[in-house]
């Protein structure tokens, strides 16, 4: 799982219908982005999967469109494409106005941390923290002393609970090279999805997946590192969601009437899993308040990431 959207706009608006484009009015790249970006922004769009603004959300389009990887729209902006090419840009452009789905559903795909995952309506459109932050407070040669753990090339054994697409697993299993990854989800079409992305890194021999609730599945496992993207979206965020998050399953955002069901029984659990000096790692979006009044003498430290301030905290066995 991952960043959740932020409240709706009034529901219920009028969308409008993608322009008429004549043969030959557009051409380059750039022309096809700015086309995308004035259809997004007359249709009051919602961006909250991955990309930020019309822009981003145009050029990853663009690219997935033409099979270009994000970093190459630079090197490609003023090239001219084909007209089978327009056909297809337009169409999806087209088709996120109309229908307003996540752009990552449009095209079967989202980027963390610039590796590609496979995604489809069955899981949430992963937009977590957390993989930016086991690049940033889990590396083996950490020059600002930023590490979590003391000696990250010991992590042997890693948890990911809620895993949706799997992605964060993935991620994990990238930087702990040494770790053996447990990831558990409650949904068997989650799982499917991220038996795809496990195998797609060719990663079946180090990450296992677990269907259950949490911890049910693991029996007494004990891990040196417990990572979760819960859903935390309390009532009236479940009330306010906007039509592209309304696409995704509501399984993924729904955390109770404050926001944090999920995330008092990991953890109520969390300790018995974990390792003397392991931890836990756990994004909750904007619920610090509602976290902090629950456990009030709990020492959570606060994370912040290039996009987020206080959304992700650690805690380490000790403190539970």
């Amino acid at each position: 799982m991952a960043k959740r959207a932020k409240p709706a706009a009034k529901r219920g608006r009028t969308v409008p219908k993608a322009a008429k484009v004549a043969p030959g009015e557009l051409h380059t790249l750039l022309d096809f982005v700015r086309y995308a970006v004035s259809r997004f922004i007359e249709a009051k769009l919602v961006f909250a999967h991955g990309t930020t603004d019309p822009v981003a959300e145009a050029a990853f389009l663009v690219c997935e469109t033409l099979h270009l990887h994000p970093d190459q729209f630079e090197m490609f902006a003023t090239t001219r494409v084909t007209a089978a090419e327009a056909k297809q840009i337009l169409d999806v452009i087209a088709r996120r106005v109309t229908t307003r789905k996540p752009a990552a559903y449009l095209v079967n795909k989202i980027y963390m941390r610039g590796l590609p995952f496979y995604v489809d309506e069955r899981v949430i459109v992963p937009r977590s923290f957390i993989g930016e932050l086991l690049d940033s407070h889990f590396g083996a040669s950490d020059a600002d002393n930023n590490s979590l753990i003391d000696d990250p090339g010991s992590v042997q054994n890693v948890l990911d609970l809620c895993t949706g697409s799997g992605c964060l697993a993935i991620l994990a299993a990238h930087a702990f090279p040494q770790a053996q990854i447990d990831a558990v989800d409650i949904s068997r079409d989650a799982l499917d999805v991220a038996v795809r992305n496990v195998t797609d890194y060719g990663l079946e021999d180090r990450v296992r997946l677990h269907r259950g609730d949490l911890f049910k599945p693991l029996g007494d496992s004990r891990y040196d590192l417990i990572i979760s993207n819960p859903p935390y979206v309390d009532a009236q965020g479940m009330a306010d969601l906007p039509r592209e998050c309304r696409a995704e399953p509501k399984l993924a955002f729904d955390g109770g009437a404050d926001g944090i069901d999920i995330v008092r029984r990991i953890l109520e659990q969390a300790k018995s899993h974990l390792t003397p000096q392991g931890g836990l790692l756990c994004e909750i979006g904007r619920c610090r308040p509602a976290l902090e009044a629950a456990y009030p003498q709990a020492d959570f430290l606060w994370l912040e990431t290039e996009d987020s301030d206080g959304e992700v905290f650690w805690i380490g066995a000790d403190g539970l």
